[in-house]
């Protein structure tokens, strides 16, 4: 059984569909990218899979679960999803260290030791662990993103989303960052990530989801896409 499955999921705002009957499936330890022009519902669908934008209709499972249905526990789905933000969206006024130790003693109900250790663990395998005591305001963008995918690990989630992870960092930092989501791929961690970065899609997804206009317009392996010469759409 798939670890997450969309299925005819749609999202309106007013009289503008923006979801318009996206389906689609993430088996546990795949990689997949959902790529697009812009406008076409990326950004939008990934938040409505976590309940940070209520979706108008249709169903998500997620590891079993309908996570649509009236009651469902938004703050354990959240705590079950890792969600890694574009910009980056740390808290200025906390240390590096509280940044990631803040939803494990919130929402985990971790005593502040404990959840001082975990943090530890996932800021070492972020390489940031020497930036403990940093505040975000001194950090590179590259820096920030590295602390933000640990703030995500260390809730042990079951999957973890990117959106647009590249797109606010120099092109020295891009390359830092599509390695270090690399090594997470490598590592069988579960992801689904949005961007228009075609070097990060080659490096790190086993399928894309290509969305066009509220719709899954095509999925299939990054190669095989870059194939579809004739294609104006995904040639565009």
């Amino acid at each position: 059984m798939a670890l997450l499955e969309v299925r005819n999921l749609v999202k309106t705002f007013g009289d503008r569909n923006v979801l318009d009957g996206v389906s689609f499936t993430l088996e546990e330890g795949e990689a997949k990218v959902v790529m697009g022009p812009s406008g076409c519902g990326k950004s939008t669908m990934l938040r409505c899979l976590n309940r940070l934008i209520e979706p108008t209709s249709g169903e998500i499972i997620f590891d079993g679960e309908d996570v649509t249905r009236p009651g469902v526990d938004v703050r354990k789905l959240r705590s079950r999803i890792g969600f890694v933000f574009q910009n980056f969206a740390l808290y200025r006024h906390m240390s590096v260290l509280d940044n990631v130790t803040l939803a494990l003693i919130k929402l985990k109900g971790l005593p502040k030791r404990e959840a001082e250790e975990r943090a530890l663990q996932e800021l070492d395998r972020m390489d940031m662990a020497h930036k403990r005591d940093a505040f975000p305001a001194s950090l590179s963008g590259g820096q920030s993103q590295r602390v933000a995918i640990a703030r995500a690990l260390a809730m042990d989630p079951k999957v973890l989303f990117f959106d647009e992870p590249t797109s606010a960092l120099d092109p020295i930092m891009v390359r830092e960052v599509v390695t270090l989501i690399n090594r997470l791929y490598l590592d069988n961690v579960t992801i689904l990530c949005v961007t228009h970065d075609l070097s990060l899609a080659r490096y790190i997804s086993d399928r894309v989801v290509f969305l066009d206009h509220g719709k899954v317009y095509a999925e299939d392996r990054i190669e095989d896409l870059l194939a579809r010469e004739t294609d104006p759409v995904i040639e565009d």
